[in-house]
């Protein structure tokens, strides 16, 4: 096949993507939509409305955006048949990439519509059954999260973290920082599954492990907000903090724990050298949680990190990791656990934006 013809079907398929894209998110139902509110502005007073001014903005920002990515494509179309081989070099590669990474940008905008998606986010880890094994596990794909935000180029603040007695994590809180974090991350609540050859056993037998992973959005006035935990409600624990830290970290109670008794929801924290300062985060957090717990009622079950409720299975021996929602296979799993996880991400917001209009 030759260069050009290998360019046209590259071309071809990226046009059939976004007209599928379009069909997807109802691209006609878009502008029908704009069309009605420029119609409101022309009748008299709604002009000074704000709420229709910010509505019809974003719709025509969204609306510019998609009519680019047409004109670009077309533009490359007609490149690549006026193109003559040998006789100028045009980087085709690096524009139809740009052209793929658009398309992934507006699509993933247009998935997260909810105001909160727009939030950065908590993910707290919570190891399960299998012992040492899935400590181990816990600390694994609490890294996995840490590579993900990088290459996301958002931040990451570890809240909490509690090691377990011979390797990995028993839990771990961890905060990222960067606009639409949480819709991100949202579908990854659950049950991770890792089956391997266990390096804490002389048998070497396969085992499974568990680790549940729960992710909540950081609310910008959580101190402020209505709900109020009774001090009748809420049990207070402080200890010394372990890891590094010095010899402040040995000789103080500065770590604390609190539990919420009507819902067993607990929260820790020991980022800090101020027990005041700990208590405080700790506090916001179970704020969020219960706020959570009250509004949506709470997904996850920290009492069921087992069999039956798996989000993903990794399976060493086989390379292979499966996402149970999106029913996507990979025979990649040092990819995956090396923060390569925006497959799953994509395919589950578009699951989820699916449902939404059927």
């Amino acid at each position: 096949m030759s260069e050009k013809k290998i360019l046209y079907k590259k071309i071809k398929k990226i046009y059939i993507k976004y007209k599928k894209f379009l069909k997807l998110i109802n691209f006609k139902n878009i502008k029908k939509k704009n069309k009605n509110i420029l119609e409101k502005i022309n009748q008299q007073n709604i002009l000074f409305n704000n709420k229709i001014l910010i509505k019809k903005n974003i719709l025509e920002k969204n609306i510019n955006k998609i009519k680019k990515i047409k004109k670009k494509i077309k533009y490359l179309y007609n490149k690549i048949k006026k193109y003559k081989i040998n006789k100028k070099k045009y980087n085709f590669k690096k524009e139809i990439s740009i052209i793929q990474q658009k398309i992934l940008y507006i699509k993933i905008k247009n998935f997260l519509y909810k105001k909160k998606d727009r939030n950065s986010c908590y993910i707290n880890i919570q190891s399960g059954s299998g012992g040492t094994d899935a400590q181990d596990w816990s600390l694994i794909i609490f890294k996995m999260y840490i590579k993900w935000a990088e290459k996301k180029k958002f931040k990451t603040k570890i809240i909490e973290k509690t090691y377990g007695e011979i390797a990995g994590i028993k839990s771990a809180t961890l905060l990222i920082i960067g606009r639409y974090a949480y819709g991100y991350l949202k579908n990854e609540i659950g049950i991770h599954r890792l089956i391997r050859q266990s390096p804490f056993k002389t048998n070497k037998k396969r085992h499974t492990s568990f680790s549940s992973v729960y992710v909540y959005p950081k609310t910008k006035y959580i101190e402020k907000i209505k709900y109020q935990i009774k001090s009748h409600d809420i049990q207070i624990n402080v200890y010394k903090s372990s890891g590094s830290g010095g010899q402040h970290a040995n000789r103080t109670e500065s770590a604390v724990r609190i539990k919420h008794i009507p819902t067993g929801i607990v929260t820790q924290c020991k980022k800090n050298r101020s027990q005041h300062k700990n208590k405080k985060q700790a506090l916001i957090q179970l704020r969020n949680k219960i706020l959570k717990f009250k509004t949506k009622k709470l997904e996850h079950k920290k009492s069921n990190i087992n069999w039956g409720n798996q989000t993903r299975t990794y399976i060493l021996d086989f390379n292979t990791v499966k996402d149970i929602k999106s029913q996507i296979k990979i025979k990649n799993i040092q990819k995956v656990l090396n923060g390569n996880i925006d497959i799953f991400i994509v395919k589950n917001l578009e699951r989820k934006y699916k449902k939404k209009y059927e």
